[in-house]
């Protein structure tokens, strides 16, 4: 949902349609770890509309390791981790290894790149000012920004700061591998290299932009993911504020939170211990390179977040609890538009709303979050209505080939649903 990738993404979403049978028929599978917690905080909801919130139909968590160790295996990844809030009940499990031939399994409490689940940080910020009567959706990108988005028929004069995070301003999705390329031998090349705002930003003005902005009003606009539309409004935070948009992500919603393993990594291409190394086969290599060391400032607002499991679950159920933004706002967040063709072919009936997006549920109801993609890596979020249950993914090992993408975004959005539905009960102690 939400990847800094844009080519891999349009691939996932052009190859989905072509093998969206794939799912089906387990093989066999690695061996996979599980722990569980009492006494984490979950927001009040009713319960889940569907005879599966009865404990006699809850995931065991012997079911629940299984399900992940199949969701490795059906998605080629390399290693997973998998964090589970039911009620007050954290589950966690795991499958594969944190490094390559070591046989060394994936930590708990990881530090991993949350990518574009950076995006729903920025837009909290971002509707906080508007709250606090600093900001407002309807402002025009130049009144902050002026002249910075223009050139090739783009106007800032006419994209609004609601369009930039709700994806409806026709910012073409620029990315840094547009000019530098996406060979393992490019990546390699440029890993450490530093991209300012102003760069990502002048990068998609050579381009024209894909549709007009959309009205406020529109309930079907043309839409596309824009990740230099959430750099901009990274950009408008600090002319609003006077301060970078990271520390305004820091004072406003990572220390209040106690959000201890959140940060943003400026040009450190390091991750804190412990973590997972990340792994992608570029174009033309059958080999594994490993992107655990990089620079994401390319990233920014769209991305360049690390966190942890833990992390994004109190941030998102602190989100959709009402704890960050007043309601009206919280109600502009959740207010959504459809995603559009070919975005909808990889993630069905999804809807986009500011910084969050939102899926149907089997059992009935609808999931929010957001995701992430880096090469290499794979972050998945999904909260029920109230937030009584969550479930937060991190993945590693990605590879070039449109039906494996396919495959695992498949098998993720699979378990995403299973334990959102089921829910995981307690073992039965002896």
């Amino acid at each position: 949902m939400n990847a800094p990738m844009k080519r891999r993404r349009l691939r996932l979403a052009a190859a989905v349609a072509v093998t969206a049978a794939l799912l089906g028929g387990a093989a066999a599978v690695p061996a996979a770890a599980i722990t569980s917690a009492p006494g984490a905080p979950a927001a009040p909801e009713a319960p889940v509309a569907h005879g599966s919130d009865s404990p006699d139909h809850r995931l065991t968590e012997d079911e629940l390791r299984r399900e992940v160790a199949r969701t490795l295996e059906d998605a080629g990844f390399i290693g997973l981790t998998v964090e589970v809030r039911d009620g007050h009940r954290r589950i966690h499990a795991r499958a594969g290894e944190a490094e390559l031939n070591t046989g060394r399994p994936v930590p708990f409490g990881a530090h991993y790149r949350a990518a574009s689940v950076t995006k729903s940080f920025v837009a909290t910020v971002v509707l906080q000012l508007v709250a606090e009567g600093r900001l407002s959706l309807s402002d025009p990108v130049d009144k902050w920004l002026p002249g910075v988005v223009s050139g090739n028929g783009n106007d800032g004069r006419r994209i609004t700061v609601r369009n930039l995070l709700q994806h409806t301003s026709g910012i073409h999705n620029y990315d840094y591998s547009d000019d530098t390329g996406d060979s393992a031998a490019d990546f390699d090349r440029t890993r450490f290299d530093h991209v300012s705002p102003e760069q990502v930003v002048a990068g998609a003005m050579k381009h024209r932009p894909d549709f007009p902005p959309a009205p406020a009003d529109d309930p079907e606009p043309d839409w596309n993911y824009s990740n230099p539309g959430y750099v901009l409004a990274g950009m408008i935070i600090q002319k609003v504020t006077g301060r970078a948009w990271p520390e305004e992500v820091r004072d406003r919603i990572i220390r209040p939170l106690g959000l201890t393993g959140t940060y943003e990594p400026g040009d450190d291409p390091r991750l804190k211990a412990p973590y997972a190394h990340t792994y992608q086969r570029f174009p033309g290599s059958n080999t594994w390179t490993d992107t655990t060391l990089r620079n994401v400032s390319w990233g920014g607002a769209a991305g360049s977040l690390i966190s942890t499991d833990r992390d994004l679950d109190r941030f998102f159920t602190a989100l959709l609890g009402g704890r960050l933004l007043p309601p009206a706002q919280l109600a502009e967040m959740r207010r959504t538009v459809p995603v559009g063709p070919n975005f909808e072919v990889a993630f069905p009936h999804a809807q986009y709303g500011l910084g969050m997006m939102r899926q149907p549920l089997s059992c009935g109801g609808y999931r929010w979050g957001h995701g992430g993609d880096l090469e290499g890596a794979t972050v998945r979020t999904g909260f029920t209505e109230g937030g009584r249950r969550s479930v937060t993914i991190s993945s590693s090992g990605k590879t070039d080939d449109d039906e494996q993408l396919l495959r695992a975004e498949a098998a993720l959005q699979s378990l995403t649903d299973r334990v959102l539905c089921d829910g995981v009960r307690p073992s039965r102690k002896l």
